[in-house]
């Protein structure tokens, strides 16, 4: 006789396959053309970079490639681990997540409480140890999370409320660690992306509503404690109180993207990049981009964030089933691409004054080896589940 988890899995396979949902075979061109994407942003980002940094490694006493060359690092690395991954079988990467988690919180409280930890504009949010490139812990977290939660939920049969508990602590906890950081946006961001997956799991919509309620409470209390975030968005709601202070950023950046035209200036010409933006190898590189591009330039970038984001979400609506370990897949695939794409809406809309301004980097393209690493690991996991998840629906059929 079937046991009612069996029953709950079919009853739900069988409403996912009524909506569309069903487990298909990719298309054949799908990984190669998601790893040629991902190749495509990371060149893409790679020259971008080179030509918005060069000005201000020079005027630190750096030589001109000092930014390219860390980043082209982190790059090579991500795509050797990327490989690896891709060998990796999910049994096993789904019982490394556990440690995975716990190892990144580990890194988190050392940042905060051991002179390991590296405090750089205020912010307490990287980690050195001996003669290792400093990292941030934050990205490692975010993703160790992200996993945790689809490994619960992919295994969750509705009948116990454990499951739910057990996320909402680990969100919990997460958050608390990244805003004890002093990352806010990186922590709205993170929440954002955690409750999006919890609603994709199957959590009720009442419970989704007292938990947006009870961490936007939170996240209400955290923005006003601290004075710099108050002139943030004062200034955002009232630009004209400060021009050259908080929004000189902000309004440069909407000149320069204005000044590119359709073709733009060519790469290596821009003028804002010559101190007129402070920081703009990090997070107004966008602003970078477009006058150097122009729309041309802009077009392509967006071509390949869709490109992206389709292969991605694609990838996991086709494994979403009621078996765990594609429904593992299905969820973390969501999570890690949404979490990406997120991002990159988000720095979009500080760089264009849409929103007050943060410290989110743009994926792929900002200065920041961590980052980038840890997205090229990302995307390895995500093409893995390309892969794998042909050859699980294959074996289910």
């Amino acid at each position: 006789m079937k046991n009612n988890t069996y029953d709950f899995m079919t009853y739900q396979g069988n409403n996912l396959q009524a909506l569309g949902f069903s487990a298909k075979k990719a298309p054949t061109w799908s990984p190669f053309m998601f790893v040629c994407i991902v190749i495509a942003l990371v060149c893409y980002g790679l020259v971008t970079l080179y030509s918005a940094s060069y000005d201000e490694a020079l005027r630190h006493g750096l030589p001109s490639s000092y930014y390219f060359s860390r980043q082209i690092i982190f790059a090579l690395l991500g795509f050797f681990v990327f490989i690896i991954i891709r060998w990796i079988p999910m049994r096993w990467i789904q019982r490394s997540i556990p440690f995975l988690l716990l190892l990144s919180l580990l890194l988190m409280v050392l940042t905060l409480i051991t002179p390991w930890g590296v405090e750089r504009l205020g912010a307490r949010r990287w980690l050195q140890i001996g003669s290792l490139p400093s990292f941030q812990p934050s990205e490692l977290l975010k993703i160790s999370a992200v996993l945790a939660l689809a490994l619960i939920l992919s295994k969750w049969d509705k009948q116990s409320f454990y499951p739910v508990g057990a996320s909402l602590i680990i969100i919990l906890i997460s958050a608390l660690l990244i805003i004890g950081q002093r990352d806010y946006s990186t922590t709205l961001v993170f929440l954002l992306v955690a409750l999006a997956l919890l609603a994709i799991g199957g959590v009720h919509l009442r419970y989704i509503a007292m938990s947006i309620f009870l961490l936007g409470s939170g996240a209400v209390v955290f923005l006003f404690i601290e004075p710099y975030r108050i002139r943030r968005v004062v200034s955002f709601l009232f630009p004209n109180i400060d021009p050259s202070g908080l929004n000189w950023q902000v309004q440069k950046s909407l000149e320069a993207i204005t000044s590119g035209g359709i073709l733009g200036k060519g790469l290596g010409q821009g003028v804002f990049k010559l101190g007129l933006i402070p920081e703009v190898q990090s997070d107004f590189i966008f602003a970078s981009l477009a006058e150097e591009m122009g729309l041309a330039g802009i077009l392509i970038f967006f071509v390949l964030f869709i490109g992206f984001a389709f292969l991605g979400f694609s990838t996991a609506r086709r494994l979403y089933s009621p078996h765990p370990k594609q429904r593992f897949m299905a969820l973390a695939t969501f999570g890690i691409t949404f979490m990406i794409t997120w991002q990159a809406l988000v720095n979009l809309a500080v760089v264009t004054a849409l929103l007050p301004p943060t410290g989110i980097p743009l994926p792929f393209f900002s200065q920041g080896g961590t980052n980038l690493f840890v997205m090229l690991c990302e995307c390895g996991f995500i093409y893995t589940c390309m892969i794998e998840g042909d050859k699980e629906i294959i074996a289910y059929e």
